[in-house]
């Protein structure tokens, strides 16, 4: 079994191709996650300078914003409102000021329905999303980089970052770089070759599984220390506390179970068609599945996860990411369905053999 799994390490890392793929996911990485490292207070004396608006629905400290007060968000909501009445359905600011007046004391929801049913206008909700973020002065920025950093490190937000893209980035290198695990061994010749030796299914199998998850564990343990010293060296300075165990724990809970289930999808499509090649479009299409958004109970639209996926994703400004309500239960599955796919391979392996 080990040395199965020995060997098809030795065969990735003698690979050209593989080692380009290693340098284009981590460069492919750090240019999502570049724009985070310059996090950081602001002197009295530095500026933000950029030409966005003056709210945003999602936006950085490092661009110049901060979350808008929920005191505030609704002040800013009627401001942008009146304008947008008054710019593009022609009413008179008097008007203006009367729809205004009447929404006063409704919630969001209501507001928006009163809107759409009564002036026509739609989209009144897009415009509060709008309202989330608005540019804030340094002592501002400042103060809500203490507050957030007061329940978690920087690096507990910053590698929650680093598991949603180095997840995407190690999900389509997996599937391209493990369609070859099993293409030498699934050869007419040889496979036939294979069952004639004494090697039990069990160490086969298990040493394919092994040898594919151990080289796309190689590429996470780089990037772990890649981005581990990239906090150090670029927001180390600022103060900001920096834990490799973060990155160990967001990649185990959220890129391991989903690699270990690609490499595990490969074996058993390999032996079930005699050709691993079956597997990549469906696991094209289980990464766009995995990557698709959706409505919660409220109606709201986002990413929440979803079963069988094979990536979790994070999606929001750096210090509002959550983990999707579902993503921990399906990493579990994701392992018991990787248990049983291996159970099922091995099977597959014996009744060949007979």
């Amino acid at each position: 079994m080990l040395t199965i799994a020995k060997r098809e390490i030795k065969n990735y890392l003698k690979n050209p191709l593989f080692l380009i793929g290693v340098i284009l996911v981590v460069l492919g990485v750090w240019q999502q996650l570049a724009p985070y490292l310059t996090t950081r207070y602001l002197s009295p004396e530095d500026s933000i300078v950029n030409d966005y608006p003056e709210t945003l629905h999602s936006a950085e400290p490092y661009e110049g914003y901060i979350p808008t007060p929920e005191t505030e968000r609704r002040e800013i909501w009627n401001r942008l409102l009146r304008e947008s009445l008054i710019a593009n359905f022609e009413m008179s600011p008097a008007e203006a000021d009367a729809v205004i007046d009447t929404l006063k004391n409704q919630s969001i929801p209501d507001a928006c329905s009163y809107l759409e049913e009564h002036c026509h206008y739609s989209g009144a909700d897009h415009l509060y999303a709008q309202t989330a973020y608005r540019k804030g002065t340094n002592d501002e920025i400042n103060t809500y980089l203490d507050d957030v950093l007061k329940d978690h490190p920087f690096s507990f937000y910053f590698s929650r970052k680093f598991a949603d893209f180095a997840g995407l980035f190690m999900g389509f290198f997996a599937t391209i770089m493990l369609s070859v695990l099993f293409i030498q061994d699934t050869r007419k010749h040889t496979y036939e070759l294979l069952h004639t030796k004494p090697i039990s299914a069990g160490n086969y199998v298990v040493g394919k599984v092994l040898g594919g998850f151990a080289v796309c564990l190689i590429v996470l343990v780089l990037l772990n220390l890649v981005f581990y010293a990239a906090c150090l060296i670029c927001t180390g300075g600022n103060g900001f506390v920096i834990r490799l165990l973060d990155f160990i724990m967001a990649s185990c809970r959220y890129i391991l179970p989903n690699m270990l289930m690609i490499v595990c999808i490969y074996a058993l499509i390999a032996l079930l068609f005699k050709n691993p090649i079956p597997a990549m479009p469906l696991l094209f299409l289980l990464i766009v599945y995995s990557n698709m958004g959706g409505r919660n109970a409220d109606g709201v639209y986002g990413y929440y996860g979803h079963p069988f996926a094979i990536m979790v994703r994070f999606p929001g400004a750096l210090f509002d990411t959550a983990e999707p309500p579902m993503a921990r239960l399906n990493q579990c599955f994701l392992l018991i369905a990787s248990a049983c796919i291996i159970l099922l391979s091995i099977r597959l392996w014996k009744r060949q053999r007979l």
